[in-house]
Parts: structure tokens; C-alpha cells; sequence
């Protein structure tokens, strides 16, 4: 996966561009996710998307410390929790996608970020909808309020790095692979995925433990393995999903996962 996934067109965002550009909601709201199979997550969301979806770990092109992820699907372009008509499916909704179709991407020099909008959303317009700006080219509340959703979300990023680096420091992360088997016995496989052996972080001195109750950390470390038992459920979706397309021909079996293997580094 990339770290922009639905993002096709993004640009900074400029007074002299958008003095006249809108934003306006989309009846199909979240339609533009429904091609994503998993999002990144910062630990502060754990709690909440552990309720939801089944978090992982990976590293983005096999490379680098692991990064969080909420699985939203068990096979390639497919997420299992937007609807036909474009809702989502789920009471919490990861802050990766609540922030389209803004982001901050690098500027091209210096560590400073931009705040930029797709231009590929279907809601940008000049005629209907919440204007980035007002008449003296100052930000309105639409823009000021998603310049400060993500630069807050950006410091939770931040933060989350280095929990994962913690995590590798302490060699708590182990790979996983998720099998599943769905209607007429497809099977599904997860790859690339990484978990954290609770044996081992069982074994880590007090001090290290300390440390990672007062940080808060522990209690992400519990929602993961806690949100692990959400890959059934995941399943079941996807069972659901084939069924009701195959609604003439006879009730096909539930997806059932097969088997999640940790594998020790």
C-alpha cells in the first residue's frame, strides 16, 4: 500500500488558486474508500478502531520500522465496510480517511508540511458548498478546522513511530499471515503482516513494562492483540458481500478463518 491510497490529484492548497473553491458533501460519502483494503492507524485510535477492525503491523513496500494498519478487507481493492451507497459501515471511522480530501504532504524543501486538497474529489466545486476561503482571502472555518485536524493527526504519527520503534528496540513483533476461507472454500490469504507476541512482552523487565503503562502504550498494545479476534467478523463480511451477490443462486457457507500463524522472527 502507499500512504496517499485514494488521493489521486492532491495540490497545496492557495489563496490565489482556491479563493473561489468549495467543498461540497457527498451524498455517496465515503464511496472514494471502497477500493481500500487497510489504513494506517496512530495508537491513540486503538482503543476505539479495536472495537471495529483487526489491527496490524507493516512495513510499507517491505521497508522500514512497521507502521499500525485497521484491515477494512481480506482481498485486494475491496473494503468490506462501505456500502453500496457509500456509507460506512462501522461506528468508529479511522482518521485517515474522516481527513479526505485534505493531507499534508512535504514541501519540497525543508522538514516544513502543506496543507493539500484532491483535486480529484467530486465535491470540489465554485458554485455549492463551504468555501476555503472568505471574501479577503483569509481561511474559514471549513479550512481552519482541517489545518488543525491535521496537524494534530500528524503529531499522533509521529507518536506512533515511535511506539513502533519500541516495539522493534524490544523485538516484540512477530509475522503473521491471515488465511481465510470464504463461500465455495476460496481461499484468502493475508501476507507482509506482523503481530506482537504477548509471550514476549510477558518476558520484558519491569522496568521496560513501566515504562511502556505510564506512556499509555500497554493499553495500545492490549487493543491490538485484543482487536485480533475481529478477523472472523472481517470474514463474515466478505461472506456476507459474495452471498448478496450470488442472491439467485443457493446460500453459499460463511467465511470461516482458517488459521492465523505467528511466525517468530
Amino acid at each position: 500500500m502507499t500512504t496517499l491510497l485514494f488521493y489521486e490529484n492532491p495540490v497545496p492548497v492557495q489563496t490565489d488558486k482556491h479563493q473561489k473553491t468549495k467543498i461540497k458533501p457527498l451524498e455517496n460519502k465515503f464511496r472514494f474508500a471502497a477500493k481500500t483494503n487497510s489504513v494506517i492507524l496512530s495508537g491513540v485510535e486503538f482503543v476505539e478502531a479495536a472495537k471495529e477492525y483487526p489491527i496490524v503491523f507493516t512495513r510499507i513496500g517491505g521497508e522500514g520500522n512497521p507502521i499500525p494498519l485497521a484491515l477494512l478487507g481480506l482481498r485486494n481493492d475491496e473494503n468490506l465496510f462501505v456500502q453500496k451507497d457509500g456509507a460506512w459501515d462501522a461506528r468508529y471511522i479511522p482518521a485517515f480517511v474522516r481527513r479526505y480530501p485534505f493531507v499534508l504532504s512535504k514541501a519540497p524543501k525543508g522538514e516544513q508540511f502543506m496543507v493539500c486538497v484532491d483535486e480529484s474529489y467530486p465535491g470540489m466545486n465554485e458554485e455549492e458548498g463551504a468555501p476555503l476561503f472568505d471574501e479577503k482571502g483569509e481561511q474559514t472555518p471549513l479550512l481552519a478546522n482541517a489545518v488543525n485536524f491535521l496537524q494534530d493527526y500528524q503529531a499522533q504519527i509521529q507518536r506512533t513511530e515511535q511506539f513502533t520503534k519500541t516495539l522493534i528496540d524490544n523485538e516484540l513483533l512477530v509475522d503473521l499471515t491471515a488465511r481465510a476461507t470464504g463461500p465455495d472454500q476460496a481461499q484468502y490469504s493475508l501476507g507482509g503482516l506482523m503481530a506482537i507476541d504477548e509471550k514476549k512482552l510477558r518476558a520484558l523487565p519491569d522496568d521496560k513494562v513501566l515504562a511502556l503503562f505510564k506512556s499509555g502504550e500497554l493499553g495500545w498494545i492490549y487493543s491490538h492483540l485484543v482487536s485480533l479476534s475481529n478477523l472472523p467478523t472481517l470474514a463474515n463480511r466478505l461472506s456476507k458481500n459474495l452471498n448478496e451477490g450470488k442472491a439467485a443462486k443457493p446460500a453459499a457457507k460463511k467465511a470461516t478463518v482458517k488459521r492465523i500463524t505467528k511466525t517468530k522472527k
